[in-house]
């Protein structure tokens, strides 16, 4: 199991703490007052020790995919099948949000991703993505509404990805908004040679203006045969969209295949070389592409070659956290954690990994308003880490 930021290597030390990963303990039967002490580096990875307590604040969720944080503390939260939920602090009771759009839960599709707009408390939007079927196939599909109330009113389709296809994986589909613009993750629909072509939406990042407009500065606007939304390309499910605190650079996290998950830095025009170049190979075994480098190609800023399987991600800069120090904060489904890694100027450093005996697998990672880390445990739980 390898964790490998871009020009560094692990250590042989580190590499044996990550083969000692200990039993994990199945979700059904954590108990939300249990402690999680992250001080055993040999059950939950490398990096120093953490003392924190995992709380679980709503259970019984119907695949929770997304998270976002309203002004008021308050946070919606999205399920597979088609529910909102609007999330109370303190006694974390939910109701449901009345007017959620009509989705397609199948496979990997369903309602997705959810943000609410940094301008909420004015102009009252949020933005859902969500797959949609279309003719014979399905597709991701991006729209907003005003949540007035606990209802969401005056929806608007924002972007349809095209084209459809018949398989039901790799929607993606992160949301985030900066400077005006809308940033949506599309993956490459299971039809991966689509990912290198600028004549589908499919593998790429979109970039529109935040009411749906394609600005005129995108990089392929005025490129015959381009799809003129596109901003980035040669992505497989990217599933992470998260704004760099610093340097303001956006960092996009791609779920990879067996092995080879990816966390970039997101570049105008850029071409992230999927399938053409990968750390990943095929699932049981066999290479995909022709190798890991080709000029014209980005690399990643770290790639794991044992998939962790990775969701969402946030940047954490609170002092919630004893000892912690500002961190890149990463969501792992296949193995059932959060990473943690801290920031170095403008790359990654030292990594932590938290939960990774707990087996449950994290979809999202949010760091709230009060400067708490939140957490959606697939299939089942909204959860807080909590300083212990």
């Amino acid at each position: 199991m390898m964790f490998l930021p871009r020009f560094r290597a692990l250590s042989a030390v580190g590499l044996v703490l990550i083969l000692l990963l200990g039993c994990a303990m199945p979700d059904s039967n954590l108990s939300a007052s249990e402690p999680l002490l992250e001080g055993a580096a040999e059950r939950s990875g490398p990096g120093d020790p953490t003392s924190i307590r995992v709380r679980t604040l709503v259970q019984w969720l119907h695949e929770p995919w997304g998270l976002d944080f309203l002004p008021d503390g308050r946070l919606l939260l999205t399920e597979k099948d088609g529910g909102i939920k609007l999330v109370s602090p303190g006694n974390w009771a939910s109701v449901e949000v009345r007017g959620a759009p009509e989705v397609v839960n199948e496979g990997q599709g369903g309602l997705l991703d959810v943000l609410v707009h940094p301008d909420f408390e004015r102009n009252r939007w949020i933005y859902l993505s969500y797959s949609v079927a279309l003719g014979d196939g399905y597709t991701t599909r991006v729209a907003r509404a005003r949540l007035e109330g606990g209802e969401l009113t005056g929806p608007q389709v924002l972007f349809t990805a095209l084209p459809a296809f018949s398989q039901r994986r790799h929607f993606g589909s992160r949301l985030l908004l900066d400077g005006g613009y809308l940033f949506i993750t599309v993956g490459d629909r299971g039809n991966r040679e689509l990912a290198q072509s600028l004549e589908t939406h499919n593998g790429k990042v979109i970039r529109l203006s935040e009411s749906g407009e394609v600005p005129r500065d995108n990089p392929f606007a005025s490129v015959a045969g381009a799809r003129p939304e596109i901003y980035s390309y040669g992505h497989r499910n990217p599933q992470g969209l998260a704004k760099h605190p610093v340097n303001g650079t956006i960092w996009v996290a791609e779920h990879g295949p067996q092995g080879g998950d990816e966390i970039n830095i997101l570049q105008a025009g850029a071409n992230y070389g999927w399938p053409v170049i990968t750390y990943g190979e095929e699932y049981g075994g066999g290479q995909i592409g022709e190798g890991t480098h080709r000029a014209g190609m980005e690399q990643p800023i770290i790639y794991y070659t044992t998939s962790i399987g990775i969701g969402g991600i946030d940047f954490y800069t609170a002092q919630t956290y004893p000892g912690w120090k500002p961190s890149l904060l990463v969501s792992g489904l296949r193995l059932t954690r959060i990473n943690r890694l801290e920031l170095e100027n403008d790359g990654l450093g030292k990594e932590t990994r938290l939960l990774g005996n707990l087996g449950m697998r994290i979809r999202d990672v949010q760091v709230g308003p009060d400067g708490h880390v939140y957490a959606l445990a697939d299939r089942s739980r909204l959860i807080r880490l909590d300083p212990h």
